[in-house]
């Protein structure tokens, strides 16, 4: 593994999580800990795994990508906006009415997105048709998906799940972002999905385990997931809920509100802070 990229990885990582803090901050709304907890493996999509061009946002051959998690949106909006798709400015008119960045994201309102989300679920059924029309079209593209804890309560997800492996989306990779926490706790007191790894092997998946926040490992699995043949994969993250601002890790509490300026100031700290160490 080149070790200037997993650094340059980390570094782009700590970015998308500035701008996810900016974003909830100046639109005095959100949900800052699953946007902060997918840092590190949208940095690796958006910057090293996906094949994708801004300049083409609606290239055929472009691989695809669902935030089936609509609601953890500023990480993805920083991420974009790094990559180019838009001017970070935006970020700082997160949620305003009419604004480029909404509280989901708008396949209609901003380029580059393939699925608007919000419905917990419907994403990453989404992009199932999205892998199975790439089979039947005999297209190369690659679809990728990401889900959350809360989210995979949901029946549409496991409905979803049944199909890939039915019709062996062997080009569809699904992440699930396991930080363990939804809106209204930990999650398997609310309503326990868990083990994963084993649900989804009794559905016909390749299940791929990894800590969602080592560059390294996110790479292999990406790597790892473009070799199996005839069935999809699914790659087990866990994260931390708030990950990289002391004050939100593995709170719940910072499911969906935004930080006041002292915890905004705070946060901005401990992330520049930690770029400036690497």
């Amino acid at each position: 593994m080149n070790n200037d990229k997993v650094l340059e990885l980390k570094k782009i990582a700590t970015d998308i999580r500035l701008g996810a803090i900016e974003a909830v901050y100046n639109g005095k709304s959100g949900h800052p800990g699953g946007a902060l907890s997918a840092s590190d493996i949208l940095a690796c999509l958006y910057f090293s795994e996906l094949r994708i061009n801004p300049k083409k946002p609606k290239d055929p051959k472009r691989d695809r990508f669902v935030l089936s998690k609509g609601h953890s949106c500023p990480a993805l909006y920083a991420a974009m906006a790094l990559r180019g798709y838009f001017d970070i400015k935006e970020l700082k008119n997160f949620r305003h009415l009419g604004s480029l960045t909404q509280g989901h994201p708008d396949m209609k309102t901003m380029k580059g997105i393939d699925m608007s989300a919000g419905s917990l679920g419907q994403g990453f059924s989404a992009a199932c048709g999205m892998a199975l029309a790439a089979k039947l079209n005999g297209d190369d593209y690659r679809t990728y998906a990401m889900i959350g804890d809360g989210e995979s309560q949901e029946g549409q997800v496991w409905e979803a799940t049944m199909f890939a492996a039915h019709y062996k989306l062997d080009n569809l990779c699904l992440i699930v972002d396991n930080n363990g926490l939804q809106i209204d706790g930990r999650v398997k007191d609310v309503m326990n999905v868990m083990p994963y790894p084993s649900k989804f092997r009794a559905f016909g998946w390749n299940v791929i385990s990894i800590d969602g926040h080592n560059i390294e490992e996110i790479l292999n699995a990406f790597e790892e997931a473009k070799t199996v043949k005839g069935k999809p994969t699914v790659i087990v993250a866990k994260t931390v809920k708030g990950k990289g601002v002391s004050f939100m890790e593995n709170q719940a509490s910072w499911h969906g509100k935004a930080p006041n300026e002292v915890q905004y100031n705070q946060a901005k700290a401990e992330l520049e802070k930690y770029k400036s160490e690497l």
